[in-house]
């Protein structure tokens, strides 16, 4: 035996060559032997891919091993699946993406997954940036999730696989496929788990099809912590809408069999199920993991004999297609031949700058010609309901609205999803009128969980279609943020561009509600979202520009598939005046729906004076706004710049707008920490040191309370008048005409 074997694999070769395996037990299915032989050589495959990755670690050339050894039974769920169902894989399915790699032609995942262990930028899934389960051609997304939180859009994807069926849509996967996702007992107490399993049961109780197939890979250990005998079973068995399956992963063929049952039942029906997977962790939890410091060593020795492995083994040997000896021999040259190819695997390049690090975060992707707008004929239908307003300047809530009438016809793979949207129009009417032109279809009625909303967004996303979900109020965010940092975000990154979430999350948000308070309705903040790469987040003050950037949004969900945060500021929503009651002067036409959008970053310019220059966006340009009339009359001129897009800032748009002025003031609403005018002074000032005197006001670093006290902690119109005075010169300046005189 060559000495670079793992000691596992010693032992294991003894133990075969003497005949050391546990006794075949009666199985609950039959295997053909080829198809046996197939689901065993996949199994020892990935086990021997476990090993070489421990041994490549302590050479230096791989940097992540955990690994999926007693949980190799679900080769047999893979080939009980076909090779079109998306699968979202728990992290110790490598046996799993083995056995369905032999799905599909032209296929190497040894090769590939010691690219990845090697983090080389060859690794045909992720280019190098991380060690991750993922195919194109397998239909499987990379996932880098431990604690579960690619459930919500497994279920999001099985919804819009049968959507495209009803909305005769051609997505990613065909209209008979259904999701497949697997996690660990310890993650099933995890919420996002319980909401993913709920949202399902919840769509399946009224009859919508959600063919989703879970499966809890159970090895009763949380890292350390032991999952409570029969806890799997009593969480999983009897919950509404959901059928309950169960296979023990020592029987090879009896896990074949019940995964087909339950596979066909979710194909059939159309409704998920579960599939409680009994395994075994060998090895701890990962390289790193020492188990002796918290499990005794009489119970690690229990479970090796437990190893899925040994009676797969057994079972081969029964067949009679080899001798212990032939066996063994066939098994040193499979590790053999995984050394070789780990040796070549490590040789290959790395990522070797932050340029080719970061190309896949938000890859240019080829133009493509947009839909044909809709015509007049259509638009006149579309907008009959509102013929009366048709041609009157309107409020940002009507436009927006407008806006989204235009888009839904004119790409008929928008779909919007959250709660109240339909019926009623969302809390603030902003989508009324919708569902009866487009119907339950593409206007969905969530229910209420955002993990659920943005996993379905997810999900409709990975099928082709555009997303648009609505989150009601900007702090209900952080209910589920982590699936858009951690699972819309990432995915176009550790897939090297392959996969995209491409969608717009519409969020109303951002203080000045009058009577509103507390955290959640009248919140500030939107620091979650700065620090997201690849995110970009607009923010228009005006219907004008509400309906300009929502089209910029969809055209870069739809061409460029980029995620897109569509921030509209609540206190705006109806706004019709700007100094005195009956003005109408914050209130704008209808831009048709040929008018040429801005560059993305581009921003808006009211005023031409040279000496300041207000930098805002939101509530806070709209207070801008009312100090500059305000203050025109007493001889200022000013430059206003309305910013739109807040993340990313495009710097050159910036100082190109800005111009001549060298005193800058910045109005930013959210909070004096963590908010945008901090990255703005920055950035400025790295641009052009000692060129610009800029002063700031925000909020301040507090939430917002209820009714008149919430003015005490957000920016004014008097406090906008008092810092330019001070910033220009106190006095009043003289009239136009009197400068002339």
């Amino acid at each position: 035996m060559a000495s670079s074997a793992h000691p596992w694999l010693q032992t294991y070769l003894q133990r075969i060559e003497q005949q050391q395996l546990p006794e075949v037990a009666a199985s609950r299915g039959d295997l053909a032997p080829a198809l046996l032989f197939q689901l065993f050589e996949s199994q020892l495959q990935s086990r021997l891919l476990d090993l070489r990755s421990r041994l490549m670690q302590a050479k230096g050339q791989s940097f992540y091993t955990i690994g999926s050894s007693g949980h190799e039974a679900n080769a047999a769920v893979a080939a009980a699946l076909r090779p079109t169902d998306p699968a979202f894989l728990h992290y110790r399915s490598g046996a799993f993406f083995i056995q369905r790699s032999k799905q599909v032609a032209g296929q190497t995942p040894l090769y590939d997954m010691l690219l990845s262990f090697a983090a080389s930028a060859e690794d045909p899934i992720s280019g190098g940036r991380h060690k991750v389960l993922g195919s194109l051609a397998l239909n499987i997304p990379p996932q880098t999730s431990t604690i579960a939180s690619h459930l919500p859009k497994a279920v999001g994807t099985a919804f819009a696989i049968a959507l495209s069926k009803r909305l005769q849509h051609d997505g990613s996967w065909p209209h008979d496929s259904i999701a497949y996702c697997s996690f660990g007992d310890a993650s099933l107490n995890h919420s996002t788990t319980q909401g993913a399993l709920n949202a399902a049961c919840w769509a399946a109780f009224q009859q919508v099809p959600v063919p989703v197939l879970f499966v809890c890979e159970d090895n009763g250990l949380g890292i350390s912590t032991p999952t409570p005998t029969g806890w799997v079973q009593q969480n999983l068995n009897n919950r509404p809408g959901l059928t309950y399956f169960h296979a023990d992963g020592r029987d090879l063929a009896g896990t074949y069999q019940v995964a087909q049952q339950a596979a066909d039942y979710v194909r059939r029906y159309r409704k998920p199920a579960v599939l409680h997977l009994a395994t075994v962790r060998l090895f701890g939890h990962a390289g790193s993991d020492a188990e002796v410091a918290y499990r005794k060593k009489e119970r690690i020795a229990d479970e090796l004999e437990l190893d899925p492995l040994l009676f797969s083994t057994a079972q081969i040997l029964e067949q009679g297609w080899m001798n212990p000896t032939e066996l063994s021999d066939w098994v040193q040259a499979l590790d053999q031949r995984l050394e070789r190819i780990a040796e070549q695997a490590s040789s290959r390049p790395k990522l070797t700058s932050a340029t080719a690090v970061m190309a896949s975060i938000a890859p240019e992707r080829p133009v493509q010609p947009l839909p044909a707008l809709p015509d007049a004929a259509l638009r006149q239908d579309l907008f009959a309901f509102d013929k009366h307003n048709q041609g009157k300047p309107q409020h940002l809530a009507k436009l927006l609205n407008w806006a989204l009438h235009d888009l839904m016809a004119q790409y008929p793979e928008i779909v919007l999803c959250g709660e109240d949207i339909a019926k009623k129009g969302g809390v603030y009417n902003v989508t009324q009128h919708l569902v009866h032109a487009f119907g339950y279809n593409r206007v969905i009625n969530t229910l209420l969980d955002e993990q659920s909303i943005l996993g379905l967004a997810i999900g409709l996303a990975q099928q082709g279609f555009v997303a648009m979900p609505e989150i009601q109020f900007l702090a209900y965010v952080h209910n589920a943020e982590d699936q858009i940092r951690g699972e819309a975000a990432t995915l176009p990154f550790f897939s090297n561009g392959q996969y995209h979430n491409g969608m717009v999350i519409r969020i109303a948000g951002l203080a000045y509600q009058k009577g509103f308070g507390g955290h959640f309705h009248n919140d500030n903040s939107f620091a979650v979202f700065r620090d997201i790469p690849g995110l970009i987040l607009l923010c228009p003050s005006h219907g004008e520009d509400a309906a300009l950037l929502l089209r910029q949004a969809v055209r870069l969900a739809h061409e460029q598939k980029r995620l897109v945060v569509f921030l509209e500021p609540i206190a705006l929503y109806m706004t019709r005046d700007l100094l005195q009651p009956g003005d109408g002067l914050w209130l704008r036409d209808y831009p048709s729906p040929d008018t040429p959008l801005p560059a993305l970053g581009e921003p808006a310019v009211f005023g031409d004076g040279n000496e300041l220059c207000i930098l805002s966006y939101g509530n806070g340009y709209y207070l801008s706004r009312q100090a500059e009339l305000d203050l025109r009359a007493k001889g200022y001129a000013l430059r206003l710049l309305d910013l739109r897009c807040l993340i990313p800032l495009q710097l050159d748009a910036i100082l190109s707008a800005i111009g001549p002025c060298s005193k800058l003031l910045m109005v930013d609403e959210c909070r004096r920490r963590g908010s945008v005018s901090e990255e703005l002074m920055t950035l400025l000032h790295e641009a052009k040191p000692g060129q610009f005197q800029m002063e700031r006001i925000t909020g301040e670093d507090s939430f917002i309370p209820l009714g008149a006290a919430a003015y005490q902690v957000l920016p004014s119109k008097e406090q906008i008048m008092a810092s330019i005075q001070r910033m220009l010169g106190s006095e009043e300046k003289l009239q136009p005409q009197e400068r002339r005189a």
